[in-house]
């Protein structure tokens, strides 16, 4: 096992990466628990115990389940079933689930403990570490939300043996963007991991994440670089759910177009050069990832999107890559933003 701290003073926590790494689950829980509800993804059987008194509830799957509805009829359920603050709840699924739970978490009583258990690779070195939580809005992604920490997170490995292939691809995608936002260059990652075993992989992606965290739990700032590649990454994704939507992308094959993207977008704005463009979609190609938008995208309906990105101040804001490093930039011009796009294939 492989133990990583994410270094918040009072609200400090580990996560825990290995094999069988949910077997810890009552040991980490916090001390005077004395009921848990376990919220897991709709048909996983959660295979986890708390060591005390639980209940199995189940979300409804997908990322359709990631809306105030959810929320609000979890939290119906937990008042039904009388939980207390005395009471914990534990997360066991992908990105959807952890966030909608400690999104529920952070405001039944005005505040519970939960666990994370995340069961895919994004939400392994992602989602479920660093207490952002969130639901989307018909108008964007993750528009409403909070910060509340875990009081763990356990990153058992032997839960993604049987991940489908598109959801690894959405786990690489993540990874691909750690590759140009780690300030210690030994943990900078490029397009090859396979000098590391899996359990390395995650390890590795998540000690970036905390060292970010660590030094920037509310976004003020420095934690803004974690959503390099997000904001056209987070329009891709709002599109396809829109109706008529002609394109299907996981979160981090969105991702992954969005790093690109960025880099082409720096490049337009004399950040970077050729080269470091050609390094961008050398790492993305490398994780297997689409590298290009989808056929038919149109730029006026993505910068729509990227206006109402949560990072935005009444402006297009971007996390971009320079020669001090990838850092947010704030107040690009719309009309840059759309060349940029159309230069990549989208009409205008």
């Amino acid at each position: 096992m492989i133990s990583i701290p994410v270094v918040l003073g009072e609200r400090s926590y580990d996560v825990t990466v290995g094999a069988g790494a949910r077997r810890a689950l009552a040991a980490v829980l916090p001390a005077g628990v004395e009921r848990v509800v376990v919220v897991a993804r709709h048909g996983l059987d959660p295979d986890v115990d708390p060591g005390v008194d639980f209940e199995v509830v189940h979300l409804p799957d997908g990322e359709g389940a990631k809306s105030l509805e959810t929320v609000e009829a979890l939290c119906r359920g937990l008042s039904q079933r009388g939980v207390a603050r005395s009471d914990a709840l534990v997360a066991v699924g992908g990105g959807v689930v952890t966030d909608v739970v400690g999104f529920a978490a952070s405001i039944y009583l005005r505040g519970i403990s939960y666990v994370n258990i995340p069961t895919t690779l994004l939400a392994q070195i992602d989602a479920a570490v660093g207490g952002k939580t969130g639901v989307n809005l018909p108008e964007g992604k993750n528009l409403v939300g909070t910060f509340w920490q875990p009081a763990a997170v356990l990153c058992d490995t032997e839960t993604l043996d049987t991940l489908p292939p598109r959801e690894w691809s959405s786990g690489r995608g993540e990874m691909a963007k750690y590759a140009f936002i780690a300030d210690d260059p030994k943990l900078a990652i490029g397009a090859d991991l396979g000098d590391m075993t899996l359990e390395e992989q995650v390890a590795h992606c998540v000690a970036i994440k905390a060292a970010v965290v660590s030094a920037d739990e509310r976004e003020g700032d420095r934690r803004i670089v974690l959503n390099y590649g997000h904001t056209l990454g987070h329009a891709l994704e709002a599109a396809s759910l829109s109706s008529g939507a002609t394109h299907d992308l996981r979160h981090g094959e969105a991702v992954a177009i969005g790093l690109v993207f960025a880099a082409h977008l720096a490049r337009r704005l004399g950040r970077i050069d050729d080269a470091r463009v050609a390094l961008h979609r050398k790492v993305v190609a490398g994780f297997d990832l689409p590298t290009d938008l989808p056929d038919a995208t149109s730029a006026a309906e993505l910068v729509t999107y990227m206006v109402r990105d949560k990072k935005a101040r009444h402006d297009l804001t971007f996390v971009l890559d320079s020669a001090r490093g990838v850092e947010p930039v704030r107040g690009i011009d719309p009309d840059v933003v759309v060349a940029t796009l159309t230069e990549m294939g989208a009409r205008p």
